[in-house]
Parts: structure tokens; sequence; C-alpha cells
């Protein structure tokens, strides 16, 4: 109804999972090299993802960009690092083991700032992001296909 306010009491995480049935390792390092993220999730990369390091991430079919500072690696377990160059979030990658050959995949962004309206609409656009990635991440790695899932995502013209 017109006139009515919603009031946020905490300020909310991004928050998806996913099981992949592929080995910790193997999804790890999908999400930690590059040679394997670049088909599913961004384009480019300066480099892997190692503890200090400072990345530039690509989506060439967008014309964005944005720096990545890695702040922790836990080989096969964790990554964390902060991105977006307007105001920083720190996003958690969280790779557990899952039965014999099978990885859970969490995901949590946070440190979202603004207004209520803005941090719904950042939550509900990075909860579909990360979970078409985890998605495509998913068709790579346990059936070898490129579903174009982010590229497609946003296409020209629409």
């Amino acid at each position: 109804m017109a006139g009515d306010t919603l009031t946020l009491t905490k300020i909310p995480d991004v928050r998806t999972a996913m099981l992949i049935r592929r080995p910790p390792a193997e999804v790890f390092r999908a999400f930690a090299d590059p040679e394997v993220t670049t088909r599913f999730w961004f384009t480019g990369s300066t480099g892997r993802m190692t503890p200090g390091a400072r990345l530039r991430w690509t989506w060439e079919m967008y014309g964005v960009s944005t720096e990545v500072l890695v702040m922790e690696v836990e080989e096969g377990r964790r990554l964390l690092f902060q991105w977006n160059d307007d105001h920083p979030l720190t996003v958690e990658f969280r790779f557990t083991p899952y039965g014999q050959d099978a990885t859970f995949v969490e995901v949590t962004e946070s440190g979202l700032a603004g207004s209520g309206d803005e941090v719904v609409a950042h939550v509900g656009g990075s909860t579909g992001g990360f979970t078409i990635v985890l998605c495509a991440a998913k068709a790579l790695l346990e059936q070898n296909v490129d579903l174009n899932a982010v590229r497609d995502r946003h296409p020209t013209g629409l």
C-alpha cells in the first residue's frame, strides 16, 4: 500500500550455495585459477587467487571490471576477498567435502551499505548472480558443458 515503510533492523548478507559433484581440490581450483574460472564466470583476470594478490577481473561482454584484493586462501577449503571499486564488499567462498567426491560450495557477500532499497536490490541481484556462477561451475565441472550463463544473463539489446 502507498505510504507503507519497511525498516531493516539488520543489514543482510548475500548467501547462496550449491553442491558440485567433484572433489574439493578440483572445485577450489576452478574458483582460484583463472584458467578455469574464465570458462564460467569472468572473462579475464590478472592472476591466480593467492594471499595478498591484487587482481583485476574483467567481464568483456559487459565492458566492466573490478579490483579484487585476496585476503585469505585456505587451499581446498576457503577463499576470502574484497571487491567492488566503489564500495568494497567482502566475499567468502567455502568448500566443504560432501560424501565421496562432492563439494558443497557456500558463498557469502557482506559489508553492504546504503538505503534499505539499495541494500535489498543488491542482495537480490548478487544472490542471483552468484547462483548463476555456481550453476555454471557445476555444469562445467560435472558435465564439461559451458552454459554461457554469465554472458547470457544480460543479452545486448534486451
